[in-house]
C-alpha cells in the first residue's frame, strides 16, 4: 500500500488505498483522482478547503458569489489545481477552466465551449442514472461523476446508489470516460467502493472539513 500525503491521507484515511494506486490515464493525460466540489449552502466558499488540496487535484465550482470565483481561479492557478465551472460553459472559458455538466439540467453556453476550449480543457458529465452516462458519450466526456454513492447532506432523505448499484452503473460508463464517485463519500466508506471504473472520489463535507 501506497500512503498519499496530505488531504488525500487525511481524506482517505482508514480506507483501502490499492483504490488509488497509480493515476487513472485516459487519452494519455492524468487526470485528477481527488475532486473538492462546491455547494451554494455547505460550501459557498471553497478557497481554504482547495488550499489544503495537493497539486493536481480538481475543484468543481457551483453557484459561487463573482469575487469568490475569481479568487478561486487564481487560487487553482497558483496550487496548479485543476477549476472546472458547472453549467456556464461561457464563464468556463472566460476563466481558461473546464466545464461541468449538470445532469438533468441545461447548460448554458456548452457548445461555445466545446467548439471554442483550450486543449487540454476537462469536460465532466453529472451521471445519476444511464442518462447521464449517455450524455457523456454524446459530449465526449473525459470524466463522469456518478452520484450519489452514500446517503448525503446535500439532498437530506434521498435515495443513495450504495455500492452495489453505483458499481452496476459507473461498470456502464463509455469507454474512455473516467469514473468519480461523488456522495457521502467519506474515509469511513470510501473503501466499499469497488475499484473497478473507480478513478478518483469527490466531496464537499469531507475535504471541507480537512
Amino acid at each position: 500500500m501506497r500512503f498519499l500525503k496530505g488531504a488525500e491521507m487525511s481524506f482517505l484515511k482508514g480506507a483501502e488505498m490499492r483504490f488509488l494506486k497509480g493515476a487513472h490515464v485516459t487519452g494519455g493525460a492524468r487526470l485528477p483522482r481527488l475532486w473538492l466540489v462546491s455547494d451554494p449552502v455547505r460550501l459557498p466558499d471553497p478557497r481554504r478547503a482547495a488550499a489544503r488540496l495537493p497539486p493536481g487535484s480538481a475543484v468543481l465550482a457551483r453557484g459561487l458569489a463573482p469575487a469568490v470565483l475569481r479568487g478561486l481561479a487564481a487560487l487553482a492557478r497558483r496550487r496548479r489545481l485543476v477549476l472546472l465551472v458547472a453549467g456556464d460553459g461561457r464563464l468556463a472559458l472566460a476563466l481558461g477552466a473546464g466545464l461541468h455538466v449538470p445532469d438533468r439540467a441545461s447548460c448554458a453556453g456548452l457548445l461555445a465551449f466545446l467548439r471554442a476550449r483550450r486543449p487540454g480543457a476537462l469536460l465532466s458529465v453529472a451521471a445519476h442514472g444511464r442518462a447521464g452516462l449517455a450524455r457523456a458519450r454524446r459530449l465526449r466526456a473525459r470524466v463522469a461523476l456518478v452520484s450519489p454513492a452514500f446517503p448525503t447532506a446535500s439532498h437530506p432523505g434521498a435515495p443513495a446508489l450504495g455500492p452495489l448499484r453505483w458499481a452496476a452503473l459507473a461498470a456502464r460508463a463509455p469507454r474512455g470516460v473516467a469514473v468519480v464517485a461523488l456522495g457521502g463519500v467519506e474515509a469511513a466508506n470510501a473503501s466499499r467502493l469497488p475499484r473497478c471504473r473507480l478513478a478518483g472520489f469527490a466531496a464537499i463535507g469531507a475535504l471541507a472539513r480537512g
